[in-house]
């Protein structure tokens, strides 16, 4: 079979109706990015996704629509770092939605780049009619409840910020002795997800886009390293307790700024934005370390040199741990939408990777 392509005019522009056939799915996406790193939204054409939680709907996409992510991540019509989130019936009665997270390398637990950018196009498309609060948006995660505010002008959001799910300091002070370096030093904290943070400088790595290739090297490496030596358990939901990226940091380009992270997630991803989780497990470091104090903004750069902001909001008990509620704004914008096809006999319909 093959599609029909009809010739229309809308306003004096010519475009093309293509007309599918009943066995292809179709899978509509709105095309996002907060602060340099992608976020491709699914919209429409997906099956029902079953579940009463938000990780039984995880475990489900997982188990029975992984093609999909695949095939809407990976190339050809993603890339090696693309990112994704679909949008679900939310878990709790007091929140608005939920979310599923999807990389290269199976699902996220939080993504903070993914909350701003969701944010800003729920809000202004009109997804959800009637929000339970003004001003806020209540959305369901892997890792819990997140909270995010917003100030509208219109039907235009103009700021944007989130309190994060209680993240903590899991352990400090490790170290890993690696030939040709020596010993690098590491901490893993949980902002949403766990991170291992260490000084690029120990690494010999400058963290600017041109030197990618080793800073994704060294983040693989590294990754392997600290998931081999340390078992790592979520104080509540098992399914949290793994290791999802190597954070490394440096001082920032901009002497305005805090300090730069660059952050190597999945598999091999790099992310273009400062890692909305990844400032939130920051921000717990650095109020362990007496470095911050409560509602005391950093500015945090990436490897572009966009920002996010973050701040201790609040102190709280999560588990045997003594956690912070990080506050994080940052700024999105629009890039495009799609109808992405899956034509039953193509043999690369599910997709393909190459890093």
């Amino acid at each position: 079979m093959r599609i029909t392509l009809k010739s229309q005019k809308n306003h004096h522009q010519q475009y093309w109706d293509l007309s599918i056939p009943k066995d292809w799915v179709c899978i509509q996406t709105v095309d996002m990015h907060t602060e340099g790193e992608p976020l491709r939204i699914l919209t429409g054409g997906l099956p029902k996704i079953e579940g009463q939680t938000i990780l039984e709907k995880r475990r489900f996409v997982r188990d029975k629509l992984d093609y999909i992510r695949s095939g809407i991540i990976y190339e050809p019509r993603g890339h090696a770092d693309m990112y994704g989130a679909i949008l679900t019936e939310p878990e709790r009665n007091d929140s608005d939605i939920g979310v599923i997270f999807l990389h290269n390398d199976g699902y996220s637990t939080m993504c903070g780049h993914a909350i701003i950018a969701l944010t800003k196009f729920i809000i202004e498309s009109g997804w959800i009619p009637n929000l339970k609060e003004p001003g806020v948006l209540k959305l369901d995660v892997p890792a819990g409840q997140i909270i995010a505010r917003f100030i509208a002008e219109g039907n235009v959001v103009k700021q944007t910020s989130f309190n994060n799910v209680p993240s903590f300091v899991y352990k400090k002070d490790q170290s890993l002795n690696i030939k040709g370096l020596g010993n690098i030093r590491y901490d893993i904290a949980f902002g949403g997800a766990f991170y291992a943070f260490c000084d690029a400088k120990d690494w010999n790595l400058k963290l600017d886009p041109s030197h990618y290739n080793e800073i994704i090297a060294a983040g693989k490496k590294m990754k392997q390293l600290v998931t081999r030596q340390n078992v790592i358990r979520h104080p509540i939901e098992p399914d949290l307790g793994f290791l999802y990226g190597i954070i490394f940091t440096s001082p920032p380009q901009n002497e305005k700024n805090h300090s730069r992270n660059v952050c190597i997630f999945a598999n091999g991803e790099l992310d273009r934005s400062p890692t909305g989780t990844g400032v939130s497990a920051r921000a717990a470091i650095h109020f362990d370390n007496g470095d911050i104090k409560k509602e005391q903004p950093i500015v945090i750069e990436s490897i572009l040199g966009t920002t996010m902001r973050v701040k201790v909001m609040d102190t709280v008990k999560f588990g045997n741990y003594k956690a912070v509620i990080p506050e994080v704004s940052g700024r999105a914008w629009y890039t495009g939408r799609h109808n992405f096809y899956f034509d039953p006999a193509d043999p690369l319909k599910s997709g393909f990777i190459i890093r």
